[in-house]
């Protein structure tokens, strides 16, 4: 019995550099514009802007911390400016709602209903 069989012979895995870190240059260009929560999207916009001058002058290691700075200002921006208004909006409806619920009680309240049997009537 041959258990011998022809292997698929791979080469072994290239090493080369790391990829070059990303910056987030959009995403903090969006946040800025549109949904710049306490000036967070301005500050992912500087070290998104710091991490793309690293990259580009070679220093892969600066570039790195400075793009992962710009990613956290970037998801903080994005998560205030998306959470904060629905946050709002559900305190508006449910004020509403329980204004609507008061002002429904109240009205029973203040409403003085005449009976049909008056003492000086007779």
């Amino acid at each position: 019995m041959d258990t011998s069989y022809p292997r698929e012979e791979r080469p072994p895995p290239k090493r080369g550099p790391p990829p070059a870190p990303r910056d987030h240059l959009v995403w903090a260009i969006f946040n800025t514009l549109y949904m710049n929560f306490c000036c967070l999207g301005f500050v992912a916009l500087a070290f998104a802007i710091k991490a793309r001058d690293r990259k580009v002058s070679g220093d892969v290691e600066a570039a790195r911390h400075f793009s992962s700075k710009a990613r956290c200002y970037n998801a903080l921006a994005t998560a205030g400016s998306v959470l904060l208004p629905l946050l709002l909006a559900a305190l508006i409806v449910t004020g509403v709602i329980h204004l609507s619920k008061l002002a429904q009680e109240s009205v029973g309240f203040f409403t003085y209903q005449f009976s049909g049997s008056d003492d000086e009537d007779q």
